[in-house]
Formats: C-alpha cells, sequence, structure tokens
C-alpha cells in the first residue's frame, strides 16, 4: 500500500529565528501534537504542543531548543512504520525526509489511517476471526496454510495484541467453511478470541481502538 500521496506540504513549518508566539498560534489554531522546526529546510527538531505551558511570548523559538523532540519517516518508510512513528511518539503529526534530510512536507495520522481503513481488509465482506498462540510458536504462513487449505480466501491479517509471550492476531477471509476452519487451528494449537461471519467486528475495531480515538477524535 502505497501513501506517500498523502504528504501534506500545506502545513507549516518553522524556522529556529521565528518568535515562538508563532508555534503557539499554531498549536492554538490547530489540533496537531508536533510541529517541525527547520533550516534550510532541513530538520532540526520538533516542538511539542504539550510544552506550551512553558513558552513564553516574547522569545524566539531557538530558546527552547532543548525541548526539541527528535522524530522523523523517510518517503520510502512503509505505511506499517509510518503508524509505528506515530504511536510510538504520541504524534498525530510526524515530518517525511528525503534523501537529502529535507523536510517534504508531513503525514497526518487521519490520512494515513483513512488509507489503511480503505483497503480490502476493512471493505470486502468477509468474516473476522481472532486467534491466539506463543510468540515463538505462530506463523504467518502457517495461518494462511489453514485458511487456504479449506478452501477459503484470506484476506489479511495482523498482530493486535502480544502479552506474557502470546501473539493475538486478527484475520479477515472468506465466509465459506467456517467452522472447518475453526477446527483446524485448534488442531494446530491456536486459541480462539473471536470468531464471526460478519462485518460487525471491523466496526467495533473502528470505533473502540484507543489508538484511534486518541488521534482521530481530539
Amino acid at each position: 500500500m502505497q501513501i506517500q500521496s498523502n504528504i501534506n506540504n500545506t502545513i507549516p513549518m518553522f524556522t529556529i529565528g521565528e518568535p515562538v508566539e508563532n508555534a503557539i498560534k499554531f498549536f492554538n489554531d490547530t489540533t496537531f501534537s508536533h510541529v517541525a522546526v527547520v533550516e534550510d529546510n532541513r530538520l532540526l527538531g520538533l516542538l511539542n504542543e504539550n510544552d506550551l505551558e512553558v513558552f513564553e511570548v516574547n522569545k524566539k523559538i531557538e530558546d527552547y531548543k532543548y525541548n526539541f523532540e527528535s522524530f522523523f519517516v523517510r518517503k520510502e518508510t512503509s505505511w506499517l512504520d509510518v503508524l509505528e512513528a506515530f504511536a510510538r511518539n504520541e504524534a498525530n503529526l510526524v515530518p517525511v525526509l528525503n534523501e537529502k534530510d529535507q523536510v517534504l512536507g508531513y503525514y497526518d495520522i487521519t490520512d494515513v489511517v483513512s488509507v489503511f481503513i480503505d483497503t480490502p481488509f476493512f471493505t470486502e465482506p468477509g468474516s473476522i476471526l481472532v486467534i491466539a498462540k506463543g510468540a515463538k510458536d505462530y506463523s504467518f504462513s502457517e495461518i494462511a496454510q489453514i485458511v487456504e487449505s479449506n478452501n477459503t480466501k484470506l484476506l489479511g491479517g495482523f498482530i493486535t495484541g502480544t502479552e506474557n509471550d502470546v501473539v493475538q492476531i486478527t484475520i479477515k477471509m472468506g465466509t465459506a467453511n467456517m467452522n472447518e476452519i475453526l477446527q483446524s487451528f485448534r488442531r494446530y494449537n491456536y486459541n480462539i478470541l473471536f470468531g464471526n461471519g460478519d462485518d460487525q467486528f471491523l466496526e467495533d475495531l473502528k470505533q473502540r481502538s484507543d489508538y484511534l480515538d486518541k488521534y482521530l477524535n481530539v
């Protein structure tokens, strides 16, 4: 899945010599968590909205360079790694750099997640299954083999949780032969956490995800 077309170059960046008042106004007028500070279009760091309380309007951005955070993604970074950058840095805006370390623009979390939600995993009709197995024992190739050996199409899957060395995996597949698939997973020592034959689980996933709630409903 390509997301480069979602790079946003209309959101401003600030130079280190600008008044910090400009950044304060930016945060007050938007819901973004961060904004980039650049010099010669190269990233120096990011200001965090959470630091607004310490900003003084009569100072310059360079006075707060020790508050800068440092994170970014590259233009060629995969969409999964982009999502990880959002989550790891508790950000809803991430700068995108080219091979010369120049800032091309930003990824906005709402745009990236919208691309994800428009994938066949969410849009195609099918059945949802949530399974669990030891982190050292599961295999996506094995999961695909189990589904497809029961004459059902695998539409996608991803890890949705890890706890005590047990991995939780959510998969979406065609609606045929669900009982046979469940029995096969049990034979391969997978625990069945959830299974249904419609898309209600997807609606719950969209509505109840803490990550989406935090960054899409600001």
